[in-house]
């Protein structure tokens, strides 16, 4: 049995279709349609990706042809009966400890120590209506615009710039 058999074996065994053998062992699809066609012949890296995902395989009869193609299950040689062990009880789930009514009493660990802040909270020493003017928006004052009085000159306007919001300007003179 040449290699290509062996694969198509695979791909039969895996009891996928070839796209979806492609996408599990992490390929093109055509690189399966290419091997198991004959065109092209399988790379180490293909067949590693091979036996990565199907680690019951046998790597000497994948390579060589030799052998079984499937690992056979390791049967202890001792058939002496040993004392069963007793099963650890599992440990009870996050909700079950909530509904226990010695939850955070029985355990010394459970007691948090109270934490001592670097900075003092000052915000707890002000009443509620100090609370609330500050977190108010300040203010911003509006500018004060000193309006300059123009001397009795002739005064002629020579240029008058129009800016818009898309960043265009047209500019006018008359």
């Amino acid at each position: 049995m040449d290699l290509k058999e062996r694969i198509s074996k695979v791909i039969t065994y895996s009891e996928l279709s070839l796209s979806e053998f492609a996408d599990e062992i992490e390929v093109q699809r055509s690189s399966i349609s290419h091997i198991t066609s004959g065109r092209n012949k399988p790379s180490l890296d293909f067949l590693m990706k091979i036996k990565n995902r199907f680690p019951e395989l046998e790597w000497e009869w994948l390579i060589e042809g030799e052998g079984e193609m499937l690992k056979k299950p390791v049967i202890p040689t001792e058939t002496k009966a040993t004392p069963e062990k007793s099963k650890p009880t599992s440990l009870p789930d996050l909700f079950s400890l909530i509904n226990d009514e010695a939850f955070g009493i029985t355990e010394s660990e459970d007691r948090v120590a109270p934490e001592n802040p670097q900075e003092s909270n000052i915000s707890e020493l002000l009443d509620e209506k100090q609370k609330i003017s500050d977190s108010q928006r300040l203010e911003i004052p509006k500018p004060v615009i000193p309006i300059e009085t123009i001397d009795k000159q002739d005064v002629k306007i020579k240029r008058i710039i129009f800016f818009y919001e898309n960043g265009k300007f047209e500019t006018f003179e008359p």
